[in-house]
């Protein structure tokens, strides 16, 4: 396993792991075009096993098992509204929960592909109840769970009511599924620009800075964010109020920005069975921006940080250059 020389070596900002560096360009979009490679992402993401696959089979789950009917949508009423919020906090709990205790709390996985050295912070002043994970949890399943929910329910009421462009399989079945496949890539770009926003001094000491608390991020941490964060992250779901599209496809929007904020932040690249990589999880891109906050400000589908100079690949040049560029944003 790998030992860092990023950033500080010799001092406790040394990583306990890190993949291979400097990190490769791995953006979709990269120019010309690489087929082999377009390939080996469609495979990777969509014909295996992976993070993007297990919440689309969650969000069909739960449509069809969980979650009220659509005909029941076309009234607001206290039923289906309640019913909703009980199965998404049902949801993040479940997959926060388990990935926290089996990383955490059992340590079944050790150290290996574990990103940081340190543990969850506790004891410390910059957490409510001076406990990261606690805090983490108080801001998931409190503010998180409420805006995830008010966003699904404006949604498919909406929906239910015929106020939104609609699709099923039957009408259209390669844009049914074409838009899977279009959701996440659609969540990168809206990320993107909505967390540069949230990184304007303003926005970032009064509202972002609670989500940056988690330099060291666990699976609680990725959906930890103030409302007015929250409020901003979840209008990626407004795509469909031009798109059209099915509650399928708004429900798996919602879940990838909810439960997969908690399997991206877990502080581990992959999950471990036997010694065996199955399901990759962070990403030492985005934990470069938990540490060094300003680069990385998207993920390595997205073109924008390397288009304009935010690119973090890891090695000691571009810490030098990061901190340079920390220095003249607070010069300014």
């Amino acid at each position: 396993m790998p030992t860092d020389q990023v950033g500080e070596p010799g001092k406790k900002g040394r990583w306990n792991y890190h993949p291979e560096l400097p990190l490769a360009d791995k953006s979709i979009f990269a120019w010309p075009p690489d087929p082999g490679f377009l390939a080996r992402w469609f495979w990777r993401n969509w014909l295996s096993l992976s993070e993007r696959v297990l919440l689309l089979l969650v969000s069909v789950a739960a449509w069809y098992w969980l979650y009220p009917d659509l005909d029941d949508a076309r009234v607001l009423a206290f039923g289906w509204v309640f019913q909703t919020w009980i199965v998404n906090m049902g949801l993040l709990l479940a997959v926060a929960g388990s990935l926290h205790y089996y990383f955490y709390i059992r340590c079944a996985q050790g150290s290996k592909l574990k990103f940081d050295h340190r543990d969850m912070a506790s004891g410390s002043r910059s957490f409510a109840f001076r406990n990261q994970v606690h805090d983490n949890m108080f801001w998931s399943l409190g503010s998180g769970v409420f805006f995830w929910t008010a966003f699904q329910v404006i949604t498919l009421w909406a929906m239910a009511n015929g106020y939104l462009p609609t699709t099923s399989f039957a009408d259209n079945p390669i844009w049914f599924l074409g838009f899977f496949v279009l959701v996440p890539i659609w969540s990168a770009f809206h990320f993107y620009w909505v967390h540069r926003l949230l990184h304007v001094p303003f926005f970032y000491r009064h509202v972002h800075s609670l989500h940056h608390r988690n330099v060291n991020v666990g699976p609680w941490s990725g959906a930890s964010m103030h409302p007015v964060e929250h409020l901003l992250y979840f209008t990626s779901v407004m795509i469909h109020l031009v798109a059209a599209s099915h509650p399928l496809h708004v429900i798996y929007n919602l879940h990838y920005q909810a439960l997969g904020a908690a399997m991206t932040h877990t502080g581990y690249e992959d999950l471990l069975i036997k010694d065996r990589r199955r399901l990759a999880l962070g990403t030492f891109y985005h934990q470069l921006h938990h540490r060094f906050f300003e680069c990385n400000y998207g993920n390595q589908e997205m073109p924008w940080d390397r288009w304009f100079g935010t690119f973090h690949d890891g090695s000691d040049e571009a810490t030098r250059m990061i901190r340079e560029r920390k220095q003249r944003m607070h010069a300014g």
